[in-house]
């Protein structure tokens, strides 16, 4: 998903983050409404008790997704898969003060080190953008916020529903349909209706195929991470994300031809080392709490 959304806003210069994130949103709901109206599975009754609910998150996840659209226009995939570690230090202090819980010496270390190959990275950068940065930095807070919130909210809309649960393609729907009031009024605050209008990448077929293979990427991660997050924890979550950092980094580099220095190289890499020490941190912290 990643990739394919740098791919879209770099490679093909399109300045429409949010219109992105609306279309792709729209696709979800399209996918997720019409197997439902078919039968092929069952989804809650958006109410108004379940929508109130799940609005305050949503706020949080349309402000992800969107600064995620931004910084990703600026800044290349290996440092924002690097710079996403900031987003598990803001989560282990928020569980800290939100839910007095506390971590043992071995995460706050790996946190340590996360930081200062964040960093060391930025320092190194070849390609440094301020705007970038700061988007990213934005979006480690709204997507620490998300995680935190989420499975309490989770909790809670399962006791406002008809049949008392809320299952992954449920609450896909519901994430995404919010998502799209709130999407299409933000085109207009950030003023992306004229560029729309004007950029002749709307009227090319193999852009319209890659933004739609981008909403079949959105659908898919939000229902693996619902079912994920139900069927194991955050912690295992934790693990497989920041071994997944890896390949993603060396194939952000390689296929994006991105400009860098040995020593901006061997930060990422220390990076994406101190993310797997962390989640292996807290699989031990979690065992013996």
């Amino acid at each position: 998903m990643i990739l394919v959304n740098k791919y879209v806003l770099s490679s093909y210069d399109f300045n429409a983050g949010i219109s992105l994130m609306l279309y792709q949103n729209f696709v979800s709901v399209l996918i997720v409404s019409s197997l439902s109206i078919l039968g092929v599975i069952s989804t809650e009754p958006l109410t108004w008790r379940l929508i109130k609910v799940w609005l305050p998150v949503n706020f949080i996840f349309v402000g992800m997704l969107v600064t995620s659209m931004f910084s990703l226009r600026y800044i290349n995939v290996a440092m924002v898969t690097v710079l996403k570690n900031f987003t598990n230090v803001i989560t282990a202090v928020g569980e800290m003060y939100l839910f007095n819980k506390h971590h043992d010496n071995r995460v706050w270390a790996s946190l340590f080190l996360m930081i200062i190959s964040a960093i060391s990275g930025g320092i190194t950068d070849l390609a440094f953008n301020a705007v970038g940065y700061t988007w990213q930095i934005i979006n480690c807070f709204l997507t620490a916020s998300y995680s935190l919130t989420l499975r309490r909210v989770m909790d809670t809309a399962k006791q406002v529903t008809k049949s008392g649960n809320l299952n992954e393609f449920s609450m896909v729907l519901l994430n995404n349909t919010l998502s799209m009031p709130l999407g299409l009024l933000l085109i207009f605050v950030f003023n992306e209706v004229d560029y729309l209008y004007s950029t002749p990448l709307l009227r090319m077929p193999t852009f319209w195929v890659v933004m739609t293979f981008s909403g079949f990427l959105g659908l898919g991660i939000s229902f693996t991470s619902m079912w994920f997050l139900h069927q194991t924890g955050a912690t295992t979550y934790s693990l497989v994300g920041s071994l997944n950092k890896i390949p993603l980094s060396v194939a952000g580099i390689v296929l994006f031809h991105v400009p860098t220095s040995l020593e901006n190289s061997a930060s990422i890499l220390f990076g994406l080392i101190a993310g797997v020490f962390f989640a292996r941190a807290k699989i031990k912290d979690r065992t013996q709490s």
